[in-house]
């Protein structure tokens, strides 16, 4: 029997809840409360399952995200998520078919680009996809970090307080926008998300945080600080870890408080950082930045270039210049050669009939887009062409940024 694919409906959401479950070989069924919490944020007309004899076998899902790219401009994306084929029924080509049904579709709604965060490397490049947001997460030896534990108060003359997760869902939306606003990378969060960080949704392995936010002398909510303390004592001596969940901040002045208090609050000694861009001022910050030892570093959005145009116009460049890029996509979607001409009061890419300087895949001009990867090293790879001598360092000038783009969620 043929293994069908189709757009779920209401009725069908447990059995497909199974099928991801299975896919990521999690045995247990949903219960009744978690089939009723994920169908309020599910989009069912974007969810897939593939079926077999009546037994889910394949999902995938999507939903409509924006994130933002270098300059502050955020564009409409579609995000993968909860992706799984089970084992029984692997190399059928059904990952294939609801990745082609989405990414048409998506298209067709006019989103510029898909994203997801890869399970495995591997799988993502044969559909366009490419890296385009890397992570880093450190864990920091807080005795040994040199940092002034006298300080009671921010050294801008703000305060921090601990607030409730009702606290968090009113003021920290608004502060995250503000932040999404200027920091390339970061993608941008619901309702939904706000309620099930802060425990406001029913979740199995809900542990409640600590969360702390910093507002500047007049008043403002510039920073949020949400974290957990594993407490274990050894010889009447603590040997707690904190781990942070969340930590946004608009301002240098409340990033580098909210980091302050946590390193050096009373009875933890190692502070678990949770995903930093790359360039995270964190070990810097310190005066031992050895202090801090980085724990993992990887890959962390990957991003499907759907609307060349449209991407490379909506995005800053750091420097004037124009060049001439030749897309592979076999899918269609971003194949091309485009004139990319940037300057100061924005850019334009058209389609041309000029000879290309520089030719790569999609999924490449994906690694590229968000100012994190090098056209140079591509082309060491052998990943881009150099059809004109030159071209992969005019590209660096114009795509790469200061500071390296971060995405702080996991979808």
């Amino acid at each position: 029997m043929s293994t069908a694919i189709r757009t779920i409906d209401a009725t069908e959401l447990a059995d497909w809840i199974l099928g991801v479950r299975t896919g990521f070989h999690v045995s247990a069924p949903a219960t009744k409360e978690e089939v009723e919490a994920r169908r309020d944020g599910t989009d069912l007309s974007r969810t897939q399952g593939a079926f077999d004899a009546g037994r889910c076998v394949g999902t995938f899902r999507s939903f409509a995200q924006r994130i933002t790219l270098p300059g502050g401009t955020a564009v409409p994306v579609s995000a993968v998520t909860n992706v799984s084929v089970s084992a029984t029924h692997r190399r059928r080509g059904l990952l294939s078919r609801m990745m082609e049904r989405d990414l048409r579709a998506a298209r067709e709604r006019g989103e510029t680009a898909a994203t997801l965060t890869a399970a495995e490397y591997p799988i993502y490049g044969r559909f366009g996809f490419g890296p385009a947001v890397s992570v880093a997460t450190w864990e920091v030896d807080t005795a040994r970090t040199g940092l002034d534990r006298r300080r009671g108060t921010p050294d801008d003359g703000g305060r921090l307080d601990f607030v409730d997760g009702a606290t968090v869902r009113e003021l920290a939306p608004a502060l995250h926008e503000r932040v999404r606003a200027t920091r390339h990378g970061v993608v941008d969060r619901d309702e939904r998300w706000w309620r099930f960080a802060t425990g406001d949704l029913p979740r199995a392995d809900w542990t409640e945080p600590f969360h702390v936010l910093h507002r500047s002398p007049d008043g403002s909510v510039d920073g949020l600080l949400t974290y957990t303390v594993d407490e274990t004592w050894a010889a009447m001596r603590p040997q707690n870890t904190a781990s942070v969940r969340d930590l946004v901040a608009a301002t240098p002045a409340a990033e580098r408080a909210l980091w302050h208090f946590l390193l050096t609050a009373d009875w933890v000694m190692k502070v678990n950082t949770g995903p930093r861009a790359p360039d995270d001022i964190l070990p810097l910050l310190l005066p031992d930045p050895r202090a801090a030892r980085i724990t993992s570093q990887a890959d962390s959005v990957w991003l499907r270039p759907l609307d060349v145009p449209a991407l490379l116009e909506a995005r800053t460049y750091a420097v004037p210049g124009s060049l001439v890029v030749e897309v592979a996509d076999p899918d269609g979607y971003a194949a091309g050669r485009w004139l990319l001409d940037a300057a100061e009061d924005g850019a334009s890419c058209v389609p041309t009939s000029r000879a290309a300087e520089l030719s790569l895949s999609a999924g490449d001009l994906g690694c590229l887009l968000l100012g994190d990867e090098s056209a140079g090293r591509l082309a060491a790879l052998g990943r881009a062409t150099e059809d004109r001598p030159g071209a992969a360092a005019r590209a660096d000038a114009l795509l790469r940024t200061s500071r390296r783009p971060w995405c702080p969620d996991v979808f």
